[in-house]
């Protein structure tokens, strides 16, 4: 029994000592094949890493072409921009310079419009001031004095010629406006002779005042190439109703506003009237607003 006790011990002795040697080895063989993946992981890494350097990595390629698509597509999509952005430039380059040529064209058409007028009204002025002198009688010709001139003596010394002033022109500074200038000279003609001009030292050939019946006076006057006019404001291209003592109502359009008139124009048959300041004043011509439409 002793003897059968001592191999059952023995036997299990031998059992425990194979069964760890098993499991160390089992150890060995894990750590060797985990050194194993690592080296090869490794060797992966350096390969690809050689390869990236090459430029020969598939997904560095892969990568590389996508961003080339996308470059080539930005660089398309400006190309495009830049196009539709110089077709734009050049339109609005040439709208602009339509629209510099016309606002040329009118300020060249109302400038010669404004001097034509001033023109006329300086010719109209000295057509007043020449038919005021002959009806009256008052001459700006100044006439020279007669002097009698007498031999010069041999020893006489050479007479110094005497510089003297010549004498100012007469000027002649009136109160009135031009309307009632008009409206005198107009007087003065019906009272004129036919036959022979009147004297004008003659008692019965001397002007009246006409008695006017009292009008209507409106505020009206030109500032800043506006006019004001019975408490309103109007300026050029504006739409109005240019009313007359004739009870005759026109439809116009102001085409340019003077310093002492305004130019109004028909929209019946865009013929051009001059309306004066003192017939706005006076209520010869009335002006009412009316719709551009």
């Amino acid at each position: 029994m002793a003897g059968n006790a001592h191999v059952l011990i023995a036997n299990e002795d031998t059992e425990d000592a194979s069964e760890t040697d098993l499991a160390k080895q089992d150890d060995d063989d894990y750590v060797e094949i985990k050194e194993q993946m690592y080296q090869d992981k490794l060797a992966s890494l350096k390969r690809q890493l050689q390869q990236l350097q090459e430029g020969t990595l598939q997904e560095y390629q892969k990568r590389m072409k996508k961003l080339d698509q996308q470059y080539k597509e930005r660089l398309r999509n400006a190309d495009l921009f830049l196009q539709l952005e110089t077709e734009q430039v050049e339109r609005n380059y040439i709208k602009e310079k339509k629209a510099a040529v016309k606002e040329f064209d009118d300020k060249k058409v109302e400038l010669k419009e404004n001097l034509i007028a001033e023109l006329e009204e300086k010719k109209k002025m000295i057509e007043n001031e020449k038919l005021t002198m002959e009806l009256t009688g008052d001459s700006m010709e100044v006439k020279p004095i007669m002097t009698r001139k007498l031999r010069r003596r041999p020893n006489d010394p050479v007479p110094i010629p005497d510089k003297r002033r010549k004498p100012a022109p007469a000027q002649l500074n009136y109160l009135l406006t031009d309307d009632q200038i008009m409206e005198d000279l107009r007087t003065l003609n019906k009272l004129k002779s036919p036959k022979r001009p009147a004297s004008p030292s003659s008692p019965e050939h001397l002007p009246t005042t006409p008695t006017e019946s009292p009008v209507q006076r409106y505020d009206a006057r030109i500032e800043e190439g506006k006019l004001y006019y019975d408490k309103r404001w109007y300026h050029k291209s504006q739409a109005i109703y240019l009313e007359s003592k004739e009870n005759t109502r026109i439809s116009c359009v102001i085409s340019s506003v003077g310093t002492n008139e305004i130019w109004v124009r028909k929209t019946s048959d865009s013929t051009k009237m001059r309306i004066y300041l003192g017939q706005l004043q006076r209520g010869v011509f009335v002006i009412r607003r009316r719709s551009a439409a």
